[in-house]
């Protein structure tokens, strides 16, 4: 019995075709007035000028020894730990509470079939 092609198998050229309208309806939704994308994600890139290159020369000439460089490191941490959006102490508690319930059911469960296992084990080779 012969085959019928089904919509997306591959060799429909009539599929073809509606793809082709489909990607570029797309596109066109995703473009501003000036044709620029719009809503997509994707890997920001944005052109270096001058001024741009400037200040990381100073930062450049600033760290340049080594206590310069530790005191370069404590300073981005700091500010990487103000960017920390902190638990409440309601939240910590609820989270601790809820990794200690899981972490008990786990270990019952393993305890459970090691216990299981092991009879098993002696009881199959005579033990």
């Amino acid at each position: 019995m012969a085959e019928r092609n089904r919509p997306g198998d591959a060799g429909d050229p009539a599929d073809d075709e509606v793809f082709d309208d489909a990607v570029a309806e797309d596109v066109a939704d995703d473009e501003d007035a000036d044709g620029e994308p719009v809503g997509r994600g994707g890997t920001a890139v944005r052109e270096r000028t001058k001024d741009a290159e400037a200040p990381k020369a100073k930062k450049a000439a600033r760290r340049s020894g080594f206590f310069g460089r530790i005191g370069g490191f404590f300073r981005e941490v700091v500010s990487e730990l103000r960017k920390v959006i902190w638990p409440t102490r309601k939240e910590l508690l609820t989270y601790t509470t809820i990794v200690i319930a899981f972490v008990t059911i786990m270990t019952a469960i393993v305890a459970v079939l090691d216990y299981g296992f092991g009879k098993g084990i002696l009881w199959a080779f005579g033990g």
